[in-house]
């Protein structure tokens, strides 16, 4: 009961993740690797929802995206590790799932 509960909170989150799974699918393949970053910036804003949730991420994902522009310097930057309470499991597809085990 407590993990389904938990996957519900995560709900919001996995919006998140399906809308940038479909924009990864669709619309990214129409503009080519134009990103100055590694990983790209869909791909950055896909881990940072993922791993933080959808407010915190997007807003990484945003600052990201401002960050890329015609004269910024190429560069690998990737999302920084969290400090969570709990583990979570990402699925195969990238959807997010609580494994409610206590992190180490």
């Amino acid at each position: 009961m407590l993990r389904a509960l938990h996957n519900l909170v995560l709900a919001p989150r996995n919006l998140g993740v399906a809308l940038l799974l479909v924009y990864r699918k669709v619309i990214s393949p129409i503009y080519g690797d134009v990103c100055r970053y590694y990983p790209t910036c869909s791909a950055y804003g896909l881990e940072a929802v993922q791993v933080y949730g959808l407010l915190r991420g997007s807003w990484m994902a945003l600052r990201r995206i401002l960050r890329c522009h015609p004269w910024a310097k190429p560069d690998f930057d990737e999302v920084p590790e969290p400090k969570r309470a709990f583990d979570i499991r990402i699925t195969a597809p990238g959807f997010v799932v609580s494994t409610l085990q206590p992190k180490d």
